[in-house]
């Protein structure tokens, strides 16, 4: 079975976890996708009702539009009941690395609006440390965005602004870039994300604590559903 099977599979099973009447944050990504499709399948046959969705990003509203999914605002609707997104990388504490599509602001702003949060990944997501793989994403104003990048450095990250397949700056939804630095495996992400948000011009950062309180991993033995407070897998 191939990653994108794989990560079908764990959104197909996070997707189940949204009920009727329910508000839902729609996750940005390869992975989440997968989940606003099959809670738009539901919808339309008549499984679920009277759910209001609230997308991570432009792209995601326009993809849940065009699949039928009534949609909202945080304005409007301040309380999201479940949310469903993706990760980049999953610790044994189940803190993430998230933003390698570009949506990191607001995936967080809707994940710290939700009651419960539920992310889906492939095996290949989950490691010994976070930026183990992956770099993290750090989103900052375009106003001197070279004094930031020189700053991540100075916090020990190989910086690379991300760039558009034809070479030019990537801008987040927001009108913000994104610098994805590169720092190893990190010892103390608590310790990181404090330094870099203490840096003026920077917005955010990939790093995401105590924000999962599920994980769903699909794997070659099936599927895994990791929860926050006992830690068990079932």
């Amino acid at each position: 079975m191939n990653i994108a099977q794989l990560k079908q599979q764990a959104a197909e099973y996070a997707a189940q976890f949204v009920t009727s009447g329910m508000v839902v944050g729609l996750g940005h990504g390869s992975t989440a996708i997968f989940a606003i499709r099959a809670i738009a399948a539901r919808l339309a046959a008549g499984e679920l009702k009277d759910i209001v969705g609230i997308p991570c990003s432009r792209q995601v509203e326009a993809d849940a539009r065009a699949l039928g999914i009534p949609l909202s605002t945080l304005d409007e609707t301040p309380v999201i009941d479940v949310t469903i997104d993706g990760a980049d990388e999953v610790d044994p504490a189940l803190n993430l690395i998230k933003g390698g599509g570009g949506a990191i602001l607001r995936e967080k702003i809707v994940a710290q609006a939700t009651r419960r949060e539920i992310i889906a990944v492939d095996e290949s997501k989950l490691v010994p440390a976070l930026g183990t793989h992956w770099a993290v994403p750090v989103e900052v104003i375009p106003f001197g965005w070279r004094l930031q990048a020189e700053y991540l450095k100075g916090l020990g990250a190989e910086v690379t602004p991300r760039r558009l397949d034809n070479g030019e700056l990537f801008y987040t939804d927001q009108g913000n870039l994104i610098l994805d630095c590169r720092f190893a495996p990190i010892a103390r992400p608590e310790e990181l994300a404090a330094q870099i948000r203490a840096r003026a011009g920077i917005v955010e950062h990939g790093l995401c604590l105590g924000i999962a309180d599920d994980v769903i991993v699909a794997g070659a033995t099936g599927i895994r559903h990791l929860r926050r407070q006992s830690q068990e897998s079932h």
